[in-house]
């Protein structure tokens, strides 16, 4: 079927055009005169101009919404289908009320008639009509095969009957095509192909060939059409040969694969690896003859090239399947992985032959890269655990130290099987990384994976070989020593006295920040997995934070290496007091030593690049210190003193002078916590004299500095005793305090709002409004008790509506200046 007449239609269809064109400019000159006729009447007669004469009316065909070609082409495929409908009805409906002679005789008849017209008609150039007839021809000659069957080989197997039927078909298809009268038609070849699809597949199912023999014809099958597509330059039979080729080497590939996988012995694994190694070569010589094919456009280029990379890494892949599925069946289980990536490896040595194409080598590349990281995946498991197995001894800590490394990794995880492999495959890989990549564009990145896959063999050795407890945490330690130093060695120095920084190569921070990391990680492990001992614990944390800070030193290990300090110096600390029996509360204390070393230390660093991750751990420090003393309220005031103390010292530095309002905040709150650890009844008594000092120095602070917030200078003051009254008089049933708190706050918000200042008018107006709910509350409570259940919600409704009332308005008052805008305007 084609969309492109012939040249005698397509004479015929321009000549149909030209002549509609004729009559509808003959149609337009018509329409033309008349206009001319009539308005040269009025001109000469106004008064009684002559009656137009109505031309004839013309409009122009309507558009045709399907073109001649496809209407044809309809008509044709239509017709064709309901002669194959009506052939098969004949054949498996009627067949029965003839004779053999009159049966024999009617097939023979129509099949070669149909056959036998497409040739008088690519003559006459009805080359749509053939192609119909030729399609209804083959169709008939699968009917003939159908009808043999029935009749005189009804006894033989069905399964190889269609096997000959089919390759026979195939074989008559193609013969029909070439035919001197035929090579026009372009179906048959195609409709061949698709024949020479069956024959090899339903041989092996009649002759019972089993799996590999099966495997065995979809191979050879994919192979015949790999031949088709590399021989036919273009065409629909190159489709339809890549479609084949691609289709049944696919099932072939992963029917040898999983027999490869379930062979329970060298024989059966042998016959297998046979069988993918067809693959290999099917694809390898489809990649080679692809890379090297040459193509009209540069896009066919490309994709010629992104088909023989993407054949060639399936060919490699394969490769390593059959060589490492044979070495599986004989070898232990646990170096079946370590098999395969030897193969996988072993890829590398095509991509340094030079004779090879281009595609080959990149394609045994990406297979090689393909096996290494599955390889890879598979040790992620027991990296995990040798690495994040120990968080289950934050729950157990101090309960005995283990017997080995492994013990200690999985005190509650299983340990995964086939394990022992594991740091063979990660050395290898990163072998491979550090030494097989030479590409300036991959280098740093493959250093970079070497490093990561250099510390995980370290990590799991210990677990794997089941070292002693101890020998495991000096393992582990000297790989946090060891991760300091390469980001040590890789990052230059600066020196204090020059005025401009070491230039770092890309590829030199790329090692410096993943050696850091890794440092970090391993020393999170360890200090978790030290949790098993206390003697461990403590040496194991006091290294770790000499370790780090020492490592603080280097200008551009500080924004990691320095809060790392100071977090194993917490964890040290709370240690500590649990080692000295110390109660949580007291323990605090001990805490608050980190966030004043990270206080006095932060302004001699350089940068805030670590001034600020250093004065977050400090923050963190003192939040934990604050936890702990939650249970003892003296203790508690005290460790609210001291992280007040420290965040005021803080405040000193021109660009920390906000945290002023937290350093004010914290001593309030002290003395507040103080007040209520001691039952004091009258708070007046010791938040007075503290107040009236506050007020005065706030007084000449405003003075002096007239621009200066109330809130820094007369909130704390006031704060200190109308914050601590406010809770005594909620607590107090008399109505002394009370009415003098109300007082006093009525007082402060008066003056407030005589003198404008925000601290004095909103603290004591708030403390003014709670005395009064206080005093309140009870005739609240009683009215509320005596209210129907509906007037709340009634007066919710009513607030809501009032809302929405003076949200209306607003929005009218907004359109009213916009419109004196624009009358404005």
């Amino acid at each position: 079927m084609t969309h492109i007449p012939p040249p005698t239609e397509e004479l015929r269809l321009l000549d149909s055009e030209l002549w509609q064109l004729d009559a509808r400019r003959a149609q337009l000159l018509a329409r033309r005169a008349w206009l001319v006729a009539a308005l040269h009447q009025a001109q000469s007669a106004p008064v009684a101009p002559a009656a137009p004469v109505a031309p004839s009316a013309s409009f122009s065909p309507p558009r045709p919404e399907a073109s001649a070609p496809r209407v044809q082409n309809v008509l044709l495929l239509l017709g064709g289908v309901l002669l194959t409908i009506a052939a098969m009805v004949f054949t498996l409906v009627s067949w029965g009320d003839l004779g053999i002679t009159a049966r024999s005789a009617v097939l023979g008849a129509v099949t070669l008639a149909t056959l036998a017209a497409p040739v008088p008609l690519l003559k006459r150039g009805l080359r749509s009509t053939a192609e119909s007839l030729a399609g209804l021809g083959l169709a008939l000659t699968v009917l003939d095969a159908y009808a043999l069957h029935e009749v005189a080989l009804a006894d033989t197997d069905g399964t190889a009957y269609t096997a000959v039927a089919s390759a026979v078909l195939a074989g008559v298809w193609l013969g029909y095509g070439l035919l001197p009268g035929t090579t026009a038609l372009r179906l048959p070849l195609p409709a061949a192909l698709v024949s020479a699809q069956f024959p090899l597949l339903l041989c092996a199912l009649a002759a019972d060939a089993g799996a590999h023999g099966i495997t065995a014809a979809l191979l050879v099958t994919a192979a015949l059409d790999t031949v088709v597509a590399l021989r036919m330059p273009s065409g629909s039979v190159r489709v339809v040969a890549v479609v084949g080729a691609y289709g049944t080497g696919s099932w072939g590939a992963l029917a040898a694969g999983w027999l490869s996988w379930t062979a329970t012995g060298p024989s059966a694994a042998a016959r297998a690896a046979a069988l993918l190694l067809l693959g290999t070569t099917i694809a390898v010589g489809a990649a080679w003859a692809g890379g090297r094919t040459t193509a009209r456009t540069a896009d066919d280029q490309d994709t010629g090239r992104g088909q023989a990379v993407g054949l060639a890494v399936a060919a490699g892949l394969l490769a390593v399947t059959a060589l490492g599925g044979t070495a599986r069946t004989v070898l232990p289980d646990t170096w079946t992985v370590p098999a395969h990536l030897a193969c996988g490896i072993a890829l590398l040595a095509v991509v340094r032959a030079g004779r090879l194409p281009d595609a080959l080598r990149r394609g045994a590349l990406w297979a090689s890269g393909a096996v290494q990281a599955l390889a890879v995946l598979w040790t992620l498991p027991v990296v995990s655990v040798a690495v994040l197995g120990a968080s289950a001894w934050a729950e157990r800590a101090w309960t005995g130290a283990p017997a080995d490394t492994r013990a200690a990794v999985t005190p509650e995880l299983p340990w995964p099987p086939d394990a022992t492999a594991v740091p063979v495959v990660l050395a290898a890989v990163a072998a491979v990384l550090a030494l097989a990549v030479r590409d300036t564009a991959w280098r740093p990145r493959a250093l970079v994976g070497a490093l990561c896959l250099s510390w995980a063999t370290v990590m799991t050795l210990p677990a794997v070989l089941e070292l002693p407890y101890t020998v495991g945490l000096s393992v582990y330690g000297v790989t946090t020593a060891g991760a300091l130093v390469v980001a040590t060695l890789v990052s230059p120095t600066t020196d204090p006295a020059s005025e401009s920084t070491p230039s770092e190569t890309p590829q030199a921070a790329h090692i410096r920040l993943t050696a850091a990391q890794l440092a970090l990680v391993t020393s999170f492990s360890l200090a978790l997995l030290s949790l098993a001992s206390q003697t461990a614990t403590l040496t194991v944390l006091s290294l770790l934070t000499a370790l780090f800070a020492a490592a603080a030193t280097r200008t551009r290990l500080a924004p990691l290496t320095a809060p790392a300090a100071l977090a194993h110096a917490t964890a040290l600390a709370c240690a500590t007091g649990a080692a000295a029996g110390w109660t949580a509360a007291s323990t605090a204390l001990l805490v608050l030593v980190v966030p004043a070393v990270a206080a006095l230390l932060a302004p001699r660093l350089d940068g805030p690049r670590t001034t600020v991750p250093v004065e977050a751990m400090g923050a963190a420090a003192g939040l934990l210190a604050i936890g702990l003393a939650v249970t003892d309220p003296p203790l508690l005031a005290l460790v609210l003193a001291l992280c007040g103390v420290i965040t005021a010292g803080t405040a000193v530095r021109p660009d920390r002078r906000p945290l002023g309002y937290a350093a004010t905040a914290l001593f309030v709150l002290a003395t507040w916590v103080r007040l209520a650890s001691w039952d004091i009844a009258t708070p007046e008594a010791y938040t007075l004299p503290v107040t009236v000092p506050a007020l005065l120095v706030g007084a000449l602070r405003r003075r002096r500095d007239p621009r200066a917030s109330s809130w820094i200078a007369y909130g704390p003051g006031l704060a200190a005793t109308l914050v601590p009254s406010l809770l005594a008089a909620w607590g107090d049933p008399g109505w002394t305090r009370p009415l003098l708190l109300g007082a006093a706050a009525l007082a402060v918000t008066l003056l407030g709002a005589r003198h404008h200042l925000q601290a004095p008018l909103l603290l004591g107006g708030s403390v003014l409004a709670l005395v009064a709910l206080h005093e309140l509350a009870p005739y609240i409570a009683q009215v509320a008790g005596t209210l129907p259940r509906w007037v709340p919600p009634a007066l919710a409704g009513l607030l809501l509506l009032a809302l929405g009332a003076t949200y209306e308005q607003r929005i009218r008052d907004v359109r009213r200046v916009r419109d004196v805008l624009t009358r404005m305007n």
